[in-house]
């Protein structure tokens, strides 16, 4: 009961930014999962709502994430509409085991490498799980600007971790909305599994 009371007064205390950061922030998940184009626009005002929000709670490493969002939007907006192929869209891609393995030990390599430097150099808080979800949100990013199936995967495991970080930091509602993210997730990998057998595959 304690941590729901904790909950409801974070809400009340939320502020307006943090509010319109989460709406945005929700607008991009589900269009994404859509495999909507629209996705872009609003990840770009979600992007800049958070980075002046993880600045404020001196998480560095996220702070640093979202300036590679803002770069990954325009990317992904631009290659989601021009895909250098014959079709007129992307396709939804699938990759091969060896490549799991590779990008899952350079995350975790990255990981470790970039919470040393935050102990050793920042007064950030929680550096390892900040630096984890940092690290592989910038590599699972550039797997949803291909359109690769199981970045839905990947995004489950890093925002149930976020939801963890963001609680730690009393950004209660932020931590909803990794919660719905996780949810979302899951959904996203429903329905462009489906669209990889029926459309791609």
């Amino acid at each position: 009961m304690d941590i729901l009371n904790e909950l409801y007064v974070g809400l009340l205390n939320m502020g307006w930014l943090e509010g319109l950061g989460v709406f945005f922030g929700i607008l991009y998940i589900y269009f994404a999962a859509k495999e909507m184009i629209w996705c872009w626009y609003a990840s770009l005002v979600s992007v800049s709502i958070y980075l002046v929000i993880c600045y404020q709670v001196q998480l560095y490493a996220e702070m640093g994430l979202n300036f590679y969002y803002l770069g990954t939007t325009i990317y992904g907006w631009w290659h989601w509409r021009n895909p250098n192929r014959k079709e007129k869209e992307l396709p939804i891609s699938k990759m091969k085991l060896k490549e799991h393995g590779l990008f899952i030990i350079s995350g975790i390599l990255f990981t470790f490498g970039l919470g040393y430097f935050l102990v050793e150099n920042t007064d950030a808080q929680l550096p390892y799980l900040d630096s984890f979800t940092t690290v592989f949100s910038v590599l699972t990013t550039l797997l949803v600007t291909r359109k690769v199936l199981e970045n839905w995967l990947y995004w489950i495991v890093i925002d149930a971790v976020a939801v963890y970080i963001y609680f730690q930091r009393e950004l209660f509602l932020t931590s909803l909305l990794m919660a719905a993210y996780v949810i979302i997730a899951a959904v996203g990998y429903y329905n462009w599994r489906k669209l990889y057998y029926t459309k791609y595959a």
